[in-house]
């Protein structure tokens, strides 16, 4: 990495131009150069350079003019001038399309393009004057009227117009596409803010914003925006696989390894880092820049080109030298960088996870109706040219004659301009349009309901949510923890208890163990208006407890004050694991004293004594324990408690105990107190989940909270109801009952336990992830289930990939877990929840309503113009009125239809599931029902039409005649009743009332009425263009008459009961699992533009691959023997530290093969299996199963289902300590 990352430093411009860096160095004692070599540096090497150059990362810090403890000072023009220095923290984005490339993608339509020419073609020979050989037949005809031949240059030129117009719309709407997914992105990155120290107070920032020098506070779940030194840390442990896909978490600390990167994550623990590079410079943004991401600059100077040429090579050589250093090429999602990468993806319209259930049975209907349409068009121009030949040359025994040729050749141009607008017609290009509208618009209206959508697809999939896995804490209740009940000193105190009733040594040790033993980034801060609740700043359930002394009448701050953050011993700080933190603080006479907090049944099992009723030490046995869980933990967390139990151990300095040997520090400790801590369920909760229950979606919850504590909340909550049939397990349980005797998760064994289990209490974030997978790989039921889970820790990050939707936590969420999400409930609600489910429902809806009106207008016009054609020689509808007629269907109604509010009645059904037909039978009814009459009027009128309305008939007529009132009619009731059929669109589940909150969509009611008058104007002075003949009065009250129809009709249609309708098909099924169809697939491969990239992203995950089975099968081969024998002797199982040797490996390299948050491993499978799969055995489902089982399908045998066969499991043993976990 190091000798790329140096050669990076030769062709990335220098920020400011050369001469002015080296003045402004002078005023930093150190350059820009130096810090980006410091950062190529890790552990030993880089501490080494940190003592030669600077002395300490004091040092360090006094050359960049900041201070360890007080940060930057807020002086802007410092701020500027650093920026100007050291660089911005942002990297470029790709520029965006303009308008006039928008313009030129959307004319590469072959449908357009096959216009253009011919209208070019028409244009051209409607100059020609041909000689008046009456020998030509009556194709001369109609020529004699020298104004009207003038005119024949008309209609290639309308047709030309309005395919400038169509195109111009496209281009319109992918601009405003692309800006709003700007506008989104600007937002998702405003989202992310980190915590700084400036002028000593620690304030909130804009990643962005934050420049070298900067004090920044790391914690636990963060995602770090800027590269760094660590000045001080508890515990630190970051995961570095984004950048070095090593999955093992690094240890990171002052004194041994101080390097923290950008891009990586912050598994546990805390500290302050000096940030010392930042954007462009970080180590992520180097990478960024070695793949092209800040593409701007090669454009501007050909010879930096030519650098990253060699670059390119360069790599490739390494990359065949070594796997290690592709590695470390992979590209990762840093805070700003991963934008642009998801902007590509988005793009190259790259699928995340699959292509979203809509768009896979939208793209096969649109195929299937373009076919259809491509057919129709063909027989139209055959016929129509065998009828005219057949006529000319062999009933009128005409010769072919030179001079006639032009003529000729014009009406074939016209047959097949005909030809082509019934093509045109019956292509609906309006879908996806549809769709971007309709999303587009529901994205822009959620973000006003909390829901900040990061991939558009996760809008339309929550529409078919069938389940919710929701977090408790936050989510469900308002994370606003106070305690209520406590049981200190033998007694159980049913409320705050007086300080007086405390004997006054426990009462020193309580406040001493909350104070010290609470990370000091959780405060209480005074309310932000008067008379309110005081503010909790960080972790809730310590600010709690911090409140709890604040009402002892007690202060935590002298105690902080006088043991600052740089005196603490050592800190275990909380992880998923251990469910408890401990600190060490030295005590005055140099002897140790340990406080340790945690989930009571936990903490109490490592308790050997207990503070008594006069604050003496008396032993606690297990006999005591049982005793109190019965009659104070049990009681406490049935009312909804969670129990926190609060104890500390004195430990001598001589010997000094060995800190890394965790199982023996943290144990033999004396219990303090049991307090029960209360979140109040948010009020809104219950009525959210009713509704989702009336939407036919089940709600589980999924907590790390005490069982009981956890079923309280849930019967709060109206997730379980007294009576029902249900299931509330606890994840040692949960996970015993999934597992077969080799200690295997066996799907069947979940079927058994998931349709009913509707609490999960005590779960680590792998229950969740095993519980999500669980429940979508089920068949059971017929439905595939859809899942929506929610989650704020780092570590359900696997879990909220797997999910078909993540909801991660806007305000308690860390970085991790946002990055894995599609949405962000930025109010961390459950009935945000709620409403994500109405708006993907609406979309559903409103794109279904959109297709029932676009298959009507599809059906009737292509039928007439291919019946009129073959009967009359000439489509009744010309083809400026037939681009005028799909300008409305497709375009005008796909923004009328895609608008509609969501309304509360969508909550009242089913959800739709995933092989749920697109075209219901209702909808059928309605196509059908409508299309027939639509072409009874059309047709009486053709063929009639010219009695009743005793006028010329325009049948028949030559080339370049003037328009006739007959057509006009049948032009001008033909779009009547398309917009009046537009009204009846807005229902598709057979509802009477169409009208029903029209009024609350004025985008509808503008459209309708808008296309009403644009259609008087071209009837009444379209003219020749549009060839339209003015109508009066009476003509245009007829046309009208027979547009109302329609509703009426539609009433006729809602009375026959569909199931009477055994005939009618559904239509639009999503793809079936296996047939991705060779056409998807070259698309697919058109659509990723990025080749190389992609690629060279297939080769890295393959080496990482092929790395990671190694090291596994080295740690089976270790662990085989041992495991064994541990699993067969439950005895082995008293406690958790027996597994903490290597917890990290347990967590993550579970066959799962999900590295906890390896971004680029799971975004990217798509890519992965498209171009690898030559390596993947083909397995019916190519995109599912091979997919999630990854690299390691290689060369395990597999079973007809694509899941492996029972060989290979057993080379797992390690999923059998998942269990103990």
């Amino acid at each position: 990495m190091g000798e790329m990352a140096n050669s990076a430093v030769e062709f990335y411009p220098k920020r400011g131009g050369g001469g002015a860096e080296t003045n402004h160095a002078g005023d930093f004692g150190v350059t820009l150069e130096e810090l980006r070599s410091l950062m190529e540096l890790r552990g030993p090497e880089a501490l080494q350079k940190i003592q030669d150059s600077f002395g300490d990362a004091e040092g360090l810090c006094q050359r960049l003019k900041s201070s360890t403890s007080d940060g930057l000072s807020d002086n802007p023009t410092d701020l500027e001038k650093r920026r100007q220095v050291f660089g911005q923290n942002f990297i470029p984005p790709k520029k965006p399309k303009t308008f006039l490339q928008l313009v030129w993608e959307a004319l590469q339509d072959v449908t357009l393009i096959i216009l253009e020419i011919a209208a070019i073609i028409s244009l051209g020979l409607s100059f020609y004057q041909p000689p008046g050989h009456e020998s030509c037949g009556k194709a001369s005809g109609g020529a004699e009227d020298e104004g009207e031949a003038e005119a024949g240059w008309i209609e290639g030129a309308a047709i030309l117009l309005s395919v400038i117009c169509v195109v111009l719309v496209t281009a319109f709407n992918d601009w405003s596409k692309e800006k709003q997914f700007r506008g989104l992105q600007s937002r998702i990155e405003l989202e992310q803010r980190f915590a700084v120290v400036r002028n000593g107070n620690v304030i909130q920032i804009p990643v962005a914003e934050m420049v070298v020098g900067d004090m920044a506070q790391v914690k636990y779940g963060d995602l770090l925006p800027a590269d760094g030194v660590l000045i001080q840390g508890n515990d630190l442990k970051i995961d570095e696989s984004a950048l070095t896909g090593e999955s093992d978490h690094v240890r990171k600390s002052a004194d041994k390894d101080p390097m923290l990167l950008s891009g990586t994550h912050v598994m546990e623990g805390s500290g302050r880092m000096l940030v010392t590079a930042v954007g462009v410079n970080s180590q992520s943004g180097i990478i960024f820049t070695l793949l092209g991401a800040g593409e701007g600059e090669e454009e501007k100077k050909e010879k930096k080109g030519r650098c990253k040429k060699e670059e390119k090579q360069r790599l490739d050589v390494a990359k065949k030298q070594d796997g290690a250093v592709a590695m470390e090429m992979q590209p990762l999602k840093s805070a700003e960088g991963g934008e642009v990468e998801e902007r590509e993806k988005k793009k190259s319209n790259v699928p995340k996870k699959e292509k979203s259930v809509l768009q896979g049975k939208l793209t096969k209907l649109a195929v299937q109706i373009g076919k259809a349409g491509l057919v129709m068009s063909a027989i139209t121009v055959i016929i129509l040219v065998l009828y005219f030949v057949i006529e000319t040359f062999v009933v009128e025994g005409r010769s072919w004659l030179p001079e006639c040729t032009p003529i000729y050749v014009q009406y074939f141009v016209k047959f097949f301009i005909i030809g082509v607008t019934v093509l045109v017609v019956a292509v609906p290009e309006g879908l996806p349009l549809a769709v971007t509208i309709s999303l587009a618009y529901s994205v822009k209206k959620m973000m006003k309901d909390n829901n900040l959508v990061r991939h558009l697809d996760a809008c339309e999939t929550m529409g078919n949510a069938t389940a919710i896995c929701s977090d408790k804490t936050g989510t469900l209740t308002t994370n606003r923890m106070t305690v209520v009940q406590s049981y200190i000193n033998d007694q159980h105190f049913r409320e705050i208890p007086d300080p007086s009733q405390i004997n006054p040594n426990t009462l020193e040790k309580l406040v001493n163990g909350i104070s010290v033993n609470c990370a000091y980034t959780s405060k209480i801060m005074p309310p932000d208006v008067e008379g309110g609740l005081p503010k909790q700043v960080g972790n809730k359930t310590e600010c709690g407890l911090l409140g709890f002394l604040l009402d002892l009448k007690r202060d935590y701050a002298p105690v902080r004050e006088q043991i600052p953050e740089e005196k603490l011993y050592k800190v275990y700080t909380f992880n998923s694991v251990r469910k408890s933190m401990s600190t060490v603080v030295q005590m005055p006479d140099g002897s140790f004293r340990l406080y340790s907090k945690g989930a009571s049944e936990i903490l109490l099992k490592k308790c050997s004594s207990i503070l008594g009723a006069n604050g003496e030490v008396r032993s606690f046995k297990p006999r005591d324990r049982d005793e109190m869980l019965k009659k104070v933990i049990e009681p406490m967390a049935c009312e909804g408690l969670r129990t926190i139990c609060i104890a500390y151990r004195d430990l001598p300095c001589d010997p000094e105990p060995d800190w890394e040997n965790e199982a023996e520090i943290v144990t033999d400790l004396t219990c303090i107190t049991v307090v029960g801590i209360e979140d109040p369920v948010r009020p809104e909760v219950p009525e959210a989940i009713r509704k989702c229950q009336k939407a036919g979606i089940t709600v589980r919850m999924v907590t790390g909270d005490n069982i009981n504590t956890a079923r309280a909340i849930a019967a709060k909550c109206g997730i379980i109801q007294p009576g029902d049939d249900f299931l509330c397990l606890e994840g040692k349980e949960f996970n015993r009952r999934i597992r077969n005797e080799k200690g295997e998760i066996e799907q069947e064994r979940i079927d058994k336990i998931w349709p009913k289990l509707r609490v999960l209490a005590r779960s680590s974030p792998t229950d969740k992830h095993t519980l999500v997978k669980g429940i979508i790989d089920s068949t059971v039921l017929e439905q595939r289930q859809v899942v929506a889970v929610t989650g704020d820790g780092t570590n359900d990050g696997p879990a909220l990939k797997k999910a078909d939707v993540g909801f991660a936590m806007g305000i308690a969420g860390t970085d991790v877990a946002k990055e894995a999400s599609d949405i962000i409930l930025t109010d961390d609600n459950f009935s945000s929840i709620v409403k994500a489910v109405m708006w993907g429902r609406n979309v559903y809806d409103s794109i279904s309503k959109f297709l029932q009106f676009q298959l009507t207008v599809n059906v009737v016009a292509v039928i007439v113009a291919f019946t009129g054609a073959c009967i009359t020689q000439d489509s009744p509808l010309k083809a400026v009125q037939m681009l005028w007629v799909n300008l409305i269907m497709d375009t005008f109604a796909s923004l009328a239809l895609a608008t509609e509010p969501p309304t509360e009645a969508l909550l009242l059904r089913k959800p739709y599931g995933r092989n749920n037909p697109l075209i219901s039978l209702t909808m059928m009814k309605n196509i059908l029902g409508h299309g027939v009459y639509q072409l009874v009027i059309i047709f009486s009128l053709l063929f009639v039409g010219e009695k009743i309305f005793d006028i010329d008939s325009g049948r028949n007529a030559p080339l370049h005649s003037p328009p006739s009132e007959h057509y006009t009619i049948i032009f001008n009731t033909f779009v009547l009743m398309q917009l009046f059929n537009e009204i009846n669109a807005r229902k598709i589940h057979g509802e009477r009332n169409v009208f029903d909150g029209i009024f609350g969509n004025p985008i509808f009611c503008s459209i309708v009425l808008g296309t009403f008058g644009v259609q008087i104007v071209i009837v009444q002075f379209g003219g020749k263009p549009f060839s339209c003949a003015p109508l009066n009065m009476e003509q245009w009250l007829w046309c009208l008459f027979v547009g109302v129809g329609e509703l009426l009709w539609g009433q006729v249609i809602a009375t026959v009961p569909t199931s009477h309708l055994k005939c009618l098909k559904e239509a639009g099924h999503g793809p079936g699992t296996d047939e991705m169809t060779e056409d998807e697939l070259a698309e697919d491969e058109e659509e990723i533009d990025h080749a190389e990239r992609e690629l060279r992203r297939g080769q890295i995950l393959w080496f990482r691959g092929l790395n990671r089975i190694q090291t596994q099968m080295r740690v089976v081969k270790a662990f085989r023997s041992s495991l064994y024998d541990g699993i067969e002797k439950p005895a082995s199982r008293n406690s958790i530290h027996n597994f903490m040797a290597h917890p990290e490996f347990l967590i993550n390299d579970f066959i799962h093969n999900i590295p906890l948050i390896d971004d680029t491993d799971i975004d990217d499978e798509s890519e992965w299996s498209r171009h690898n799969h030559h390596f993947l055995p083909d397995t019916p489902n190519r995109n599912n199963n091979a997919i999630e089982s990854g690299v390691y399908h290689l060369n395990l045998p597999t079973g007809p289902d694509g899941h492996w066969t029972t060989p290979s499991r057993q080379l797992y043993p390690l999923l059998a300590v998942e269990t103990s976990l």
